[in-house]
């Protein structure tokens, strides 16, 4: 995922959102988001550790990991019921195999149990529309793909439509821009701050990355650690390196019994802040 894979999805991601707003005008798209029910709230556990389980077919890191999407409502149900408290599900198509209606179709699965996330290389205001009337109740906002000004667009928007947000990091740089979107935003949506510890140009997981970072991460805000998390030793690894959340794709998605395994993450977590 090198930055010219980034600069590649933002400018399909940019194509993406003229296509659909040549069918669907701004003024349209925003009033069916705003018309649509209301989002379902993330609600974290008491017990300081939570999951995002996340349904992906495909990744540039991990090639194919399903052939298709016909058990997706079972498996975000599944998700939900081992203690999931969000589901993410990849919108993008070119690299990831996702789609808006995979959107549809799994937050309307998950019967309000819990928030549906949107997760996508998103560049304008109308993804974040979008993503509300899908049924989503959060986004992903990637810090190293956007100008200051677009992501600060995203979260006003965000935060009109009710949804939460995660912000995802690299490095310091751009945890440094996350605590300033905290700083301004932090009391009109419930954001969190994520570390995804892929280097951007192999696609391979940094070793300590996510230990490194975690002293940098915004005070007064979740921390999300993303990429890499395979077992309950990792759960309970980042737990102690200062996180409160993990979002795990791969893994899940490869797992025989990924309720199974949601839950043992959770336990391992959760048994570190008690």
């Amino acid at each position: 995922m090198s930055e010219d894979f980034l600069t590649g999805m933002a400018r399909s991601s940019a194509a993406r959102v003229e296509r659909a707003r040549a069918l669907c005008p701004d003024a349209q798209m925003r009033a069916l988001a705003l018309r649509s029910p209301a989002p379902v709230p993330l609600r974290l556990s008491p017990r300081g550790f939570d999951l995002i389980a996340e349904l992906k077919l495909r990744s540039p890191a991990a090639g194919q990991l399903q052939d298709g999407a016909a058990d997706l409502g079972v498996r975000v149900s599944d998700y939900a019921r081992a203690g999931a408290a969000a589901v993410s599900i990849l919108t993008e198509p070119s690299r990831f195999d996702g789609s808006l209606e995979h959107l549809r179709a799994g937050a309307a699965a998950l019967r309000g149990s819990v928030p549906a996330m949107r997760k996508d290389f998103l560049v304008d205001p109308y993804q974040v529309w979008e993503a509300r009337a899908a049924g989503a109740g959060g986004i992903l906002v990637i810090l190293r793909m956007l100008a200051p000004e677009t992501a600060g667009a995203l979260l006003e928007v965000a935060a009109e439509c009710g949804l939460f947000v995660l912000l995802e990091a690299f490095d310091e740089a751009d945890l440094r821009r996350a605590a300033r979107l905290v700083d301004h935003f932090g009391g009109q949506a419930m954001l969190l701050v994520g570390v995804n510890c892929r280097d951007l140009t192999t696609l391979e997981v940094v070793p300590g990355r996510l230990e490194a970072l975690a002293g940098a991460l915004p005070r007064g805000v979740p921390g999300v650690a993303e990429s890499g998390l395979d077992s309950a030793q990792d759960a309970a690894r980042i737990v102690r390196a200062g996180y409160s959340l993990a979002l795990v794709g791969s893994a899940l998605m490869r797992a025989a019994d990924p309720a199974a395994l949601a839950r043992s993450m959770l336990e391992a977590g959760r048994s570190v802040r008690s």
